[in-house]
């Protein structure tokens, strides 16, 4: 671990190794994977920060365009509450900018490898209480958030690890595990109900699955889209995948199978395979000022409730 002061020492860059599966199947089955991947992030303290304090803390992913300033607003607001905030930098680590529209480069199965990574680091942390952490991320990043709790995958990676809260903001919930054990620590999604990039119904489809008893819950917004929480007005990514008509199952050891063919898409090839089957361009995402208020409220609400 190696750690850069930045600004004031309040704020620190932290690497920690990770790797570069391309699918859960290749965390699962590969029981000795090299951790060769340099990845690093920003941890920051709350606004009082004390140095003789543990805080807890919120680990954070960016969606598929990297970080912008509509997420940096709920990591301000999550200091602003005594919270400690970490910037995964998935993306920079590995020399990529953006994954819209090929999803390929830098994958959900990374991220949340990173996610346990960080956390294993971090736990460490002379200011970090390691009961107290939780996660939290938007679309591909909220995937992440959702996926790190399965516990199929947290059983490969590493057992030992817990977060508290998972927070996941307009995540694509089209992939329906067989197994589905997703813990006992509270998970909740927001979405838009309009949303076509990571539609809204499939997450409702998904927690209706997952039974009133169990730990995850979902808030729908109303006429909001992909990205509600951005300060623009709605419109469309060209490039982007509309998912609305995508369904997929995952089974045991992680291989999401495609929906007509039966078969694993465990490479970027048959991932695309898949994906042209289902998949059309040009999604629509943008800002609603009444779900993004809502939705900063509620996420200050979720994660001072259960990280402290």
């Amino acid at each position: 671990m190696l750690l850069i002061p930045l600004f004031s020492f309040s704020q620190e860059k932290i690497y920690f190794n990770s790797a570069n599966p391309f699918s859960f199947k290749h965390i699962i089955i590969d029981q000795s994977p090299e951790y060769n991947q340099k990845v690093y992030g920003f941890l920051t303290m709350p606004n009082d920060f004390d140095s003789t304090l543990v805080y807890p803390l919120i680990i954070a992913f960016a969606g598929s365009n990297g970080w912008s300033t509509h997420h940096y607003e709920y990591l301000d607001l999550y200091r602003s509450n005594g919270i400690a905030t970490f910037e995964v930098c998935s993306f920079k680590s590995r020399g990529v900018t953006s994954t819209v529209g090929t999803q390929i480069e830098v994958t959900t199965a990374m991220m949340v490898l990173d996610a346990y990574k960080a956390f294993e680091v971090l736990s460490l942390h002379k200011n970090i209480n390691p009961n107290k952490i939780g996660i939290t991320g938007w679309s591909l990043g909220g995937g992440v958030t959702l996926f790190s709790a399965w516990t199929p995958l947290k059983d490969a990676i590493n057992p030992d690890v817990h977060f508290s809260a998972h927070l996941a903001l307009y995540p694509p919930c089209i992939v329906v595990p067989e197994i589905l054990d997703f813990g006992e620590a509270p998970i909740h999604i927001l979405i838009g109900e309009l949303d076509n990039w990571t539609p809204s119904d499939a997450c409702v489809e998904l927690v209706n699955q997952m039974g009133k008893k169990s730990n995850i819950s979902l808030t729908v917004y109303p006429n909001a889209h992909h990205s509600f929480d951005r300060d623009g007005p709605p419109t469309i990514k060209s490039n982007g995948y509309i998912l609305e008509d995508c369904r997929f199952s995952m089974n045991a050891d992680g291989a999401v199978i495609m929906n007509f063919l039966n078969i694993p898409m465990t490479t970027p090839f048959l991932q695309k395979i898949g994906l042209a089957m289902c998949v059309k361009r040009g999604p629509t995402f943008g800002g609603n000022k009444d779900a993004k208020k809502k939705s900063l409220n509620f996420a200050k609400i979720f994660m001072t409730e259960h990280l402290y």
